[in-house]
């Protein structure tokens, strides 16, 4: 059962160093709040994961681990779905708190740029962790293909539990609250379907989003094949 952490605000810095032409108050604004995080280590990404085998024929209802999710999306158009992945990612508790105290001090703009900070660092972790899974499915000569989250069209929030079970999240801290939110805040959940010769998926969760052509997380996002997953690196 995979699981780890990893440093990822080097990767926030080098964004940092590529908006060359956001407005100066902007630039100044995230610097400081990249500043704060590492001086303050604001941000601790652990992951961990499962590929768990499905304990029956794929349908409208995915059975594995001895749970069941509604996620017909993932059921792919040829080949065969064997598994699923299941992910939980985290930056841990200190950013948000920190971003708490910091509108409490009525420091809002420093608060909006390190809480953006912390997503940006939230996504790069989730990004490692579904290359990693590519890397593991491809040593045993399978692929990936799909990637949803619950909450996503095509996988309801009731599902959080569920994958936070198959994904053993405890084991980096992660819980869900009486309101179905997951905690630390600054965490996510992600499935996979994982399969033999599994086709290239031509949906992305971000599609029905209406920020999709504004949003630079949607610009980076394309359809992967589980061949061009698995070559991906891992950092």
């Amino acid at each position: 059962m995979p699981s780890g952490r990893c440093r990822v605000l080097g990767a926030a810095g080098r964004a940092a160093q590529s908006s060359a032409d956001a407005p100066a108050a902007l630039t100044r604004l995230r610097a400081q709040a990249l500043e704060m995080a590492r001086e303050e280590a604001l941000v601790d990404a652990a992951w961990c994961y499962r590929i768990v085998p499905l304990d029956s024929p794929p349908g409208t209802w995915l059975n594995a681990g001895g749970v069941s999710l509604h996620a017909p999306r993932l059921l792919p158009e040829s080949g065969r779905l064997t598994a699923l992945a299941c992910a939980v990612c985290t930056i841990g508790p200190a950013l948000e708190r920190r971003v708490r105290a910091l509108f409490e001090q009525r420091r809002a703009s420093l608060a909006i740029a390190l809480d953006r900070l912390g997503n940006e660092a939230l996504f790069e972790t989730a990004r490692r962790v579904q290359d990693r899974i590519a890397l593991a499915a491809a040593r045993d000569g399978l692929s990936i293909a799909g990637e949803l989250r619950p909450g996503d069209p095509g996988l309801d929030t009731s599902a959080q539990s569920p994958v936070l079970q198959l994904a053993d999240a405890m084991r980096i801290g992660c819980r869900v609250n009486e309101g179905g939110l997951l905690v630390p805040l600054k965490s996510t959940s992600i499935v996979l379907g994982v399969g033999i010769d599994l086709p290239a998926v031509e949906w992305s969760r971000c599609d029905p989003c209406p920020s999709r052509d504004r949003c630079r997380i949607a610009a980076r996002r394309s359809p992967r094949s589980g061949a061009a997953a698995a070559a991906a690196p891992t950092p």
